[in-house]
């Protein structure tokens, strides 16, 4: 059986775009298949103009770690929106987050994630 990890776009950008926390998020994602909602790659894009805009000299290296991010080998998914809603209501997220959360209850899956409001939504939803 293959451990499946879902990942949000926190973990990945940080990981791509080797920020302090990407190590640790490397260490979590060592064994599995990845898999992701098709919004990551939004987010990806959204979080790599943020960077560039923020820093515009980083420019040629943010966009080769840009491009390096879908040869990570993960598989991207369309979420059932009607069913992720009730969870977003429930924990109080966007309808963004929510597709991680809805994306990792329905596979039985890990979420990688440093959004601390996600990962809580994640453990009591474990839970319940």
């Amino acid at each position: 059986m293959t451990d499946i990890k879902v990942i949000d776009t926190s973990a990945l950008a940080a990981l791509v775009f080797a920020e302090p926390s990407g190590d640790a998020v490397a260490a979590r994602l060592r064994c599995g298949r990845l898999v992701a909602p098709t919004l990551l790659a939004y987010e990806m894009t959204s979080v790599c103009l943020a960077k560039i805009r923020a820093n515009p000299a980083q420019r040629s290296l943010l966009l080769d770690a840009f491009a390096a991010w879908t040869e990570i080998g993960l598989d991207l998914v369309e979420v059932d929106h009607q069913r992720a809603l009730p969870a977003a209501e429930q924990f109080a997220l966007s309808s963004y987050d929510v597709s991680f959360l809805w994306l990792a209850h329905r596979l039985g899956a890990e979420l990688v994630t440093l959004d601390r409001r996600l990962a809580r939504a994640h453990a009591l939803q474990r839970e319940g």
